[in-house]
């Protein structure tokens, strides 16, 4: 658990608890009717939504009930069950959210690539750190996309994904340049983030990775340096922020 110094962390994710009720609002809104349902053809775009937010997935299944090339063939709650779903479906586009029960969907993004190299896959989530832009880049998605984004530019990206195209939303796109010059963390200094971020003391994590104390000490100025902060708590607060650690 976060320790008492950490109670920042509350109002740093206020915006993300405010995005994930955006992203409600932006896919199921409450005043709009069930769409009417127009006819695909088999030529339509096969898309997969996989989120563990009902309201998320039916919000998607709405948007797309009304576009003539795009179908919904299937939807997943969580990582796995996404790449059981893909090798039964083999959906052209795959809607995957990151944070989920099970496996994660950057695991489930590597999974479904490691068998299916030609899969195009789109993330679509609430968080918008650049290294967890980056991380899941690498793992082969096509396109990452915040869930308060347009429907129109939603569409478009399914689209322009389908015809092999890459894109990043613009507040991702800026975030990565924004930190395109910086000495990334080291997988050691990452470890010894996480821990801080659960609370624990530099003894603590000393005995935790079996380190004597003088060296968690040089890790952490070094992880303070590297993210241009000043104390533990921020230096948390910004891992969390940019997809650098979770937990």
């Amino acid at each position: 658990m976060i320790g008492t110094g950490f109670a920042g962390f509350a109002r740093a994710y206020a915006p993300v608890r405010a995005q994930r009720r955006l992203a409600s609002e932006t896919f199921c809104p409450e005043a709009r009717g069930p769409p009417e349902r127009t006819v695909t053809t088999d030529n339509s775009i096969k898309i997969m939504a996989v989120d563990d937010h009902p309201l998320i997935r039916q919000g998607i299944a709405g948007l797309l009930s009304v576009q003539s090339d795009l179908m919904l063939v299937a939807e997943a709650t969580t990582g796995r069950e996404a790449v059981h779903q893909f090798r039964v479906h083999r959906p052209d586009i795959t809607l995957m959210d990151i944070q989920m029960p099970e496996m994660s969907g950057l695991d489930a993004i590597s999974a479904i690539r490691s068998e299916f190299p030609d899969a195009r896959i789109i993330v679509l989530t609430t968080y918008a750190g650049d290294v967890q832009a980056l991380r899941a880049m690498q793992a082969g998605a096509r396109a990452y996309l915040l869930k308060d984004t347009l429907h129109r530019e939603l569409l478009e990206t399914i689209r322009a994904v389908y015809t092999g195209r890459k894109t990043l939303s613009p507040e991702v796109s800026f975030r990565l340049a924004e930190h395109v010059s910086d000495d990334p963390l080291t997988p050691a200094e990452i470890r010894v983030l996480r821990l801080i971020a659960e609370g624990n003391a530099n003894k603590e994590i000393a005995i935790e990775l079996s380190l004597s104390e003088e060296t968690v000490k040089g890790q952490v100025r070094n992880i303070l340096a590297k993210l241009g902060v000043k104390d533990r708590t921020h230096a948390a607060m910004l891992g969390l922020k940019r997809g650098i650690i979770d937990l």
